[in-house]
């Protein structure tokens, strides 16, 4: 089963989110649209962990698992974000492109319960990718003013 394809879409995401990044200040960072919702640098962050963050999910993690994974990753710096996005990119592109078709083939299940195979797994990160993505647009377009300027896909 080729993975390549999928990964080409998952680094559109992220290509695009490095070039929206690279519009912000970092006081931008600390914008929030909305009360009681993330702020730009919240969402940022979350975006830059999905890949790693997903992957942990993926390979039946538990929620204390997870929660503890969460309190151990800060990107708080648009150079951070940057770092981290790309970091776990590439961690994730490493540890499915080692996997042999059998294993992309295998169930796994959520610690909520979700079970999906493998690679409906990876589908479903690059479905995570995209909708925080326009999120993020959103966010900057339509409550911030920003005039991005940006190909969203290719």
């Amino acid at each position: 089963m080729n993975c390549l394809p999928v990964f080409h879409q998952i680094e559109v995401a992220v290509k695009t989110v490095l070039e929206i990044i690279d519009t912000l200040e970092e006081d931008d960072l600390q914008k929030r649209p909305t009360p009681n919702k993330h702020s730009i640098g919240e969402l940022l962050e979350h975006i830059a962990i999905i890949c790693e963050a997903d992957w942990h999910i993926s390979n039946e993690a538990t929620q204390e698992e997870m929660e503890h994974f969460y309190s151990t990753v800060s990107y708080k710096t648009i150079d951070s974000i940057k770092h981290g996005l790309l970091t776990n990119f590439e961690s994730l592109k490493n540890h499915y492109l080692t996997l042999p078709e059998e294993v992309l083939l295998s169930k796994t299940t959520s610690y909520w319960g979700l079970t999906y195979t493998r690679y409906e797994w990876l589908l479903e990160i690059v479905a995570h990718m995209y909708h925080h993505r326009g999120q993020l647009h959103a966010m900057l377009v339509y409550c911030c003013n920003k005039d991005l300027k940006i190909l969203m896909f290719e």
